[in-house]
């Protein structure tokens, strides 16, 4: 150990006040103000001390980038070098711009190019939309029928139809013309579902439209029902009553719009339709003749297999016979957003022209189905040669239609709600489904399970708000 030089021990003889030798230490806590001072002489925690008792909220020295001092790094060492981050304004004249001197005559061209090929691309886009706009059918309309129900049930305009025998879907209803069924109410148009009287279903009876004359067909199975109690007979009479209207005799269209403002059914296995038949069976009887179905839909919810009364659907049906009917070429299906057709009204519409056909949903934008008649429907069915009995298929449009045949003639609109039925419109096993479509027990069925399905029934009814109908009249409807 240097004893000359002794940190403990005191000044020695003939040593010098002006000794630069380190003062014996303070304790911790003494007031003098070299009490952050390092004894070992290095001057950090000296400069860093001094710092803090300067600002006490200051960050430490030591935790400081170096450039964050003027000129010192963090260790305290003075430097004269350059210092960090350091710039200057560059004043004016003091750059030179060699451009402005020396002019290229042709640098003007890197603005003009540009500037020419943005004016030439607008040109093209705007005619581009012009010629799609021109090109874009505009027909012209004619009012035929604007129905809001002010003067009721016109039976100038709407046919109510009674009948008892499924209207060929095995429907399980019995169509009336009672104001139980078919009435206005609120200014809207009511098409109810109610139960049939349960007596009429469990001991024999007789439903005779011939006889009372209310019977709106003039065949047999549409006209008369029986209940048949007899040991293995499965007949009853339909089990629901239900309404059903056309516009045949005040309002039909060939070519043109319809629009119907309505709100769908909500419980189970209930069958809301809004569609349009021929006038007249100019190419013989169903499907030959065509169906436009705008919207149909089911009263279930939207667990149904098939989708409920969230889901519309839109269809035409067409064929040489019912065994090759190509709907299903022809079907598209819309769901609505967020909520039901059941929840509220929507205005459900159709355009037909003799080039196309489309139906939509509020807005012409928001399209359901949409078929041009570019290539006829004959080719685009793709039918079989022959039938399953080897009779021979021939197109039945060939001779009286074109392309768009047999959609080109007049139809007529019909509303009306339906009840279960055995084509396969409910299919069979889905969602506890309560009958199967083959068994002759379909109507009994049904009915015996209805503690299950009539407490779904919260709104068993078509409302229809507004139908309205035009027909296409520009004069060359047939080109």
């Amino acid at each position: 150990m240097d004893t000359g030089n002794s940190y403990y021990g005191r000044q020695q003889p003939g040593a010098s006040h002006d000794s630069t030798m380190a003062p014996t230490p303070q304790r911790p806590g003494s007031p003098s103000g070299d009490s952050g001072r390092n004894p070992f002489g290095d001057g950090v925690d000296s400069q860093a001390a001094s710092q803090r008792n300067a600002n006490p909220f200051s960050s430490p020295s030591a935790s400081r980038p170096p450039s964050s001092f003027d000129s010192s790094s963090a260790a305290g060492a003075r430097y004269e070098g350059q210092r960090f981050f350091h710039s200057r304004r560059v004043r004016k004249g003091e750059v030179e711009k060699p451009w402005t001197k020396n002019v290229d005559p042709k640098e003007k061209w890197v603005t003009i190019l540009p500037i020419i090929g943005i004016v030439i691309g607008l040109a093209i886009s705007g005619f581009l939309v012009w010629d799609g706009l021109r090109s874009v059918v505009k027909h012209k309309y004619c009012l035929v029928l604007e129905e809001n129900w002010d003067n009721g049930v016109d039976p100038n305009i709407w046919l109510k139809e009674v009948q008892v025998g499924g209207f060929g879907n095995g429907e399980f209803q019995r169509t009336t013309g009672d104001d139980t069924n078919i009435f206005v109410e609120n200014g809207n148009l009511i098409i109810r579902a109610t139960l049939e009287d349960d007596a009429r279903l469990q001991k024999n009876f007789t439903i005779d439209l011939l006889e009372d004359k209310t019977c709106t067909a003039d065949d047999y199975k549409s006209c008369i029902a029986v209940t048949n109690t007899n040991d293995g007979n499965s007949s009853v009479v339909p089990p629901v009553l239900s309404g059903r209207m056309n516009s045949k005799p005040g309002a039909s269209i060939k070519y043109g719009r319809v629009e119907v403002t309505a709100k769908l059914p909500e419980g189970d296995w209930l069958w809301p339709a809004i569609w349009m038949m021929p006038v007249e069976d100019k190419y013989g009887p169903w499907p030959t003749s065509g169906e436009i179905d705008i919207v149909e839909s089911r009263g279930n919810n939207y667990t149904h297999t098939q989708g409920g009364n969230n889901i519309m659907s839109s269809a035409l049906h067409w064929g040489p016979d019912p065994a090759n009917d190509a709907w299903w070429r022809t079907n598209v299906k819309r769901a609505a957003l967020h909520t039901t057709y059941s929840a509220g009204f929507n205005t459900f519409g159709l355009e037909w022209s003799q080039k196309y056909i489309f139906t939509y949903v509020n807005s012409r934008l928001l399209q359901v189905l949409y078929t041009n008649f570019d290539t006829s429907l004959w080719d685009r069915g793709n039918f079989p040669i022959a039938d399953a009995n080897g009779t021979r298929i021939h197109n039945v449009w060939e001779e009286k239609g074109g392309k768009n045949a047999p959609f080109d003639h007049r139809f007529y609109l019909i509303l009306n709600v339906a009840v279960g039925g055995t084509n396969g419109w409910f299919e069979d096993g889905a969602n506890s489904k309560p009958w199967l479509d083959g068994s002759p027990n379909a109507k009994k069925d049904f009915w015996q399970a209805k503690d299950r399905w009539l407490p779904t029934w919260k709104s068993p009814q078509m409302e229809v708000e507004k139908v309205m109908m035009w027909q296409q009249c520009n004069g060359d409807e047939d080109l």
